[in-house]
């Protein structure tokens, strides 16, 4: 199992527009991936209601897992994703990086 630690760059953390970016990019991956605060307890990273209940606020750092095939480079994509300040006018979904996490190898 891969695991990976980023800090939510978003600066409202990662509700709203940040998460649903965040919940598609991992449901296109097709692998199970899970998210969870440090020391919190983690919840599937596919379902934006669980993320967003995480109320994961923007710098606090998270803890991403995936199993399967590919599960390193998914979660690579996921990290950028979420380096990123997705509510920034700029962000569009090019940048967010969405279909990338999907993409075939």
């Amino acid at each position: 199992m891969a695991e990976r630690t980023v800090a939510v760059a978003s600066r409202v953390g990662l509700h709203a527009r940040p998460a649903m970016l965040f919940t598609q990019a991992v449901a296109a991956s097709g692998l199970p991936v899970t998210i969870a605060r440090r020391g919190g307890a983690p919840v599937d990273a596919s379902s934006i209601l669980f993320v967003m209940s995480l109320g994961v606020p923007h710098g606090e750092e998270v803890v991403l897992h995936a199993d399967g095939p590919h599960a390193d480079r998914v979660l690579d994509e996921l990290v950028a994703l979420l380096s990123t300040d997705l509510d920034a006018p700029e962000a569009g979904a090019e940048d967010a990086g969405a279909p990338a996490a999907g993409a075939s190898s």
